[in-house]
């Protein structure tokens, strides 16, 4: 089988929202062309999954809430598949362990390719059908686009975090080594008036449900960091007996630096007295100038204790990003690491290199009301004991930032492409 057919040449050519979704779906098949179907296979830990499963997820989503219940006549390509593939929607039925994805040796990679082809056929006769421009089969599928970015960006993050723990090492491929611009390392404070500010998606384009709905919030007067936190800085952190100073701490957060035996970012690692870092190139020396990145929310907080500021709540980021300029590190760049701020005016790094702790709880906005249905599991019930980031990180597609995008992880996760921006009150 053809595991990349595009669309039949006899049915008109898909042009919007279908074009875009055949382009994300080839990228999410090209992510995963660096790895072997061993790499493909194993899960580094309970809260990553293996790139096979990725693949077959995202393909399960599309088979799951667009062709079957839309589609006239479509047959699940495997009816086995939805139990290895459907991860959190209870509404959808029972499904295999999250923490055991890395035993399904079966289906083969090639079986899953298989079904990655079988669904886009699905979705190339739903385009001819054209039933795929009806609102609310257009909003499923752009729901499943954007699903399908996520997973890219988890996807890069879950395959560094299996190869850092490769007595190897390896490295994902060859990254491209690009002429580093004179760095700016002095720090601008970029000062915001407060007042009542109106937060969250105006709508006109896409958003996630937990964007909505618009609403007002109190912003007090503050200064933003016109630039990320940076490998140096958290080096002299790590030397300042950051992580060894329990009054720099969140309870909860020493705690946990104490029981997990943290005294550095999660990919640093000390050899011969050099600190060095893992990414997906492999392990080199750290980049001072680049910014720091895999720091759990206890860190980040700790972090801006020590350098007498704070984390911004998502609202002072949000309103802050509105100045923000969009040339910005991501997966369009193909950099897939974080790189230094170059210099320029104004707020930079806000839509790139990492995702940015808030100091902001991932609750609901006033007045939110999921979606009906299974594909209401998608956000709302997630809206207890997280943490929101903002921004974009180096792995995060292109077109998949927007300034009132809200990421969310628990406080101690750290595998993810996140860092820290400093605010303080004005």
């Amino acid at each position: 089988m053809n595991f990349h057919r595009p669309p039949d040449a006899a049915l008109s050519p898909p042009t919007g929202l279908d074009a875009r979704i055949f382009a994300t779906r080839q990228q999410s098949v090209a992510l995963a062309d660096p790895l072997s179907a061993e790499d493909q296979c194993v899960q580094a830990m309970d809260d990553a999954s293996p790139t096979k499963w990725h693949l077959a997820h995202t393909t399960w989503f599309f088979e799951t809430f667009v062709l079957k219940p839309h589609l006239d006549g479509y047959r699940l390509f495997d009816e086995r598949f939805p139990y290895c593939f459907n991860s959190y929607y209870e509404a959808e039925g029972e499904r295999h362990p999250r923490g055991r994805r890395g035993i399904l040796t079966r289906p083969t990679h090639d079986e899953v390719m298989d079904y990655r082809a079988y669904v886009d056929e699905g979705l190339t006769r739903l385009h001819a059908s054209g039933k795929a421009q009806e609102k609310p089969i257009a909003t499923l599928l752009e729901i499943g686009l954007n699903h399908e970015q996520q997973h890219q960006e988890l996807l890069l993050t879950d395959i560094l975090a299996l190869f850092a723990q490769s007595p190897l090492r390896p490295a994902y491929r060859t990254l491209a080594d690009p002429k580093k611009a004179d760095a700016s390392p002095t720090t601008q404070w970029i000062a915001f008036e407060g007042g009542i500010a109106e937060v969250g998606h105006a709508g006109g384009s896409f958003s996630f449900d937990n964007e909505l709905p618009r609403h007002r919030a109190l912003i007090h007067p503050f200064k933003m960091a016109d630039r990320l936190v940076t490998n140096g800085e958290w080096l002299d952190f790590m030397q300042g007996d950051g992580y060894r100073t329990a009054n720099l701490w969140l309870a909860d957060g020493w705690a946990m630096a104490q029981r997990e035996g943290w005294r550095a970012p999660l990919y640093y690692v000390e050899q011969d007295g050099q600190w060095l870092q893992m990414g997906l190139g492999g392990l080199q020396p750290i980049d001072r100038e680049a910014p720091v990145c895999h720091v759990s929310y206890y860190e980040a907080d700790a972090y801006a204790r020590f350098a007498g500021k704070r984390l911004p709540t998502e609202f002072e980021w949000e309103v802050a990003s509105a100045h923000a300029a969009r040339d910005c590190n991501d997966l369009g760049s193909d950099l897939l690491r974080p790189m230094p701020a170059r210099p320029q005016q104004g707020l930079r790094q806000m839509f790139g290199d990492c995702w940015e702790w808030t100091q902001s709880a991932y609750l609901q906005y006033p007045g939110y009301v999921p979606p009906a249905g299974a594909i209401g599991e998608y956000n709302g019930k997630f809206m207890v004991s997280q943490m929101v980031l903002r921004g974009a990180s180096c792995a995060t597609p292109r077109d998949h930032s927007r300034s009132t995008y809200r990421n969310f992880f628990y406080p101690w996760q750290r595998w993810q492409f996140m860092g820290l921006r400093l605010v303080e009150d004005a």
